[in-house]
């Protein structure tokens, strides 16, 4: 009996990992934009997973996995660096600090005071905004939306070998997707490289197998830069990255664990392992929901989550294979994660202006100015605005008055 429970474990583990391997592709291709070297960011995305895994194995004993986190990854490259204009170390620090307030609220009281504190409309807003962000990050990396000056964006070259990978990428992994297939986005991006390899679009010839090296990721680890530790961007980043990491992980553990007696300690490991990201050189981890797939394969315990860890530790070794594998398989992958997850719009009140227009804007606003930072924040202060204007004055949460001003003074301070 027991040794059947064991068997049951290892292949939750290996159904999760075969669910989730992806990210360490989207997560350093997303990493490399800001700067990381892509064979760096591979190493630091593997060993931030295999250490989030073993966390959550031994600190909360649970089969959740915990991988960086398909979104956040976005605001890490495309807000933090590219748009506030932190360094990739300078936002590796954000993140490390993040983690540090993550630990704070998840070892406390305060995890209960700020869950209260938000109105679950903007909660679920968040996470369709993130999800529209990613969409449109696809379709860009994959050439079916380019730059124009007339309309800011139009339509690519549907003629183009690129943009012919995507489409076809895009509709295999829709088929396998909605077929249940295990491991159905890791069989997508291996198919579609392939694809890109026939049209000529992968050069295999500078591929080489030298074994695990580390060489480039020394660069990168404990890379941290505290240069602008005096500057509000800083600290507006730093703030973004906590709002979102412990709202998200807030709602993926209550929806993941089974035994909700197990979710004061999960979240906890969750904390710990972002500010493990930030050493070692990722962007934030969160409770990934691919574990759904581990846990329905009859994962129970932390067995589960070593398993995944350990295989993705495994993962280093097929690097040279990873760096080849083009934008063009990637795109359809985070356009199709978007899409799950503007699914959550289905929890919105749209029936109560007051509640749906403020979650609106932020849906609207996180996509349309490529910041997840500045579509929050319009939403957070729409949201205290029109409880002011129905003098619902007394039923704001000072805790949410005071993030919302927040998020003004630094709108004030870009002015």
């Amino acid at each position: 009996m027991m040794r059947t429970a064991v068997n049951k474990e290892l292949l939750a583990g290996l159904t999760s990992y075969f669910t989730s391997v992806y990210v360490i592709v989207v997560n350093a291709i997303i990493l490399a934009d800001a700067g990381i070297p892509l064979e760096a960011g591979i190493t630091a995305t593997a060993l931030t997973a295999f250490v989030g895994c073993l966390l959550m194995a031994f600190w909360a004993k649970a089969p959740v996995i915990l991988v960086p986190g398909m979104g956040i990854n976005a605001f890490f490259t495309y807000t933090v660096v590219r748009t506030m204009g932190l360094s990739w170390q300078e936002a590796l620090a954000a993140v490390f600090l993040s983690g540090l307030i993550f630990c704070l609220i998840a070892f406390t009281k305060l995890a209960q005071l700020l869950s209260q504190a938000i109105p679950a409309s903007l909660k679920e807003a968040i996470s369709v905004g993130i999800g529209l962000f990613l969409i449109f990050i696809g379709l860009q990396k994959g050439g079916i939306i380019v730059n124009n000056e007339s309309t800011f964006v139009a339509l690519g070259d549907l003629g183009s070998l690129p943009v012919l990978v995507t489409v076809i990428g895009l509709v295999l992994n829709i088929v396998l997707h909605v077929k249940n297939i295990k491991g159905s986005f890791l069989i997508g991006i291996v198919t579609s490289s392939l694809i890109a390899w026939l049209f000529g679009l992968i050069d295999l010839s500078g591929m080489q197998w030298e074994g695990i090296s580390f060489t480039e990721y020394s660069t990168v680890v404990g890379s941290l830069s505290f240069a602008d530790l005096g500057q509000f961007g800083f600290w507006m980043a730093t703030f973004s990255f906590t709002m979102v990491i412990v709202f998200e992980n807030m709602g993926l553990l209550h929806s993941l664990l089974e035994d909700k007696q197990k979710f004061s300690r999960a979240y906890q490991a969750n904390a710990i392992s972002v500010m493990g990201a930030g050493l070692l050189g990722s962007s934030p981890t969160v409770s990934a929901v691919e574990s759904a797939a581990g846990i329905a394969a009859g994962g129970k315990t932390g067995t589960t989550a070593i398993t995944t860890g350990l295989l993705f530790l495994l993962t280093l070794f097929f690097i040279p294979v990873i760096k080849m594998i083009p934008d063009q398989a990637v795109a359809p992958v985070l356009i199709i994660i978007g899409g799950l997850m503007v699914q959550n719009i289905r929890h919105l009140p749209l029936q109560d202006f007051s509640q749906a227009f403020p979650a609106i804007l932020i849906i609207a606003l996180i996509p349309l100015t490529y910041s997840i930072v500045d579509g929050i924040g319009f939403g957070f202060i729409a949201y205290v605005l029109i409880q002011f204007a129905r003098r619902k004055v007394r039923e704001l949460p000072l805790t949410l008055i005071f993030i919302s001003a927040l998020f003004l003074l630094n709108f004030i301070v870009q002015a």
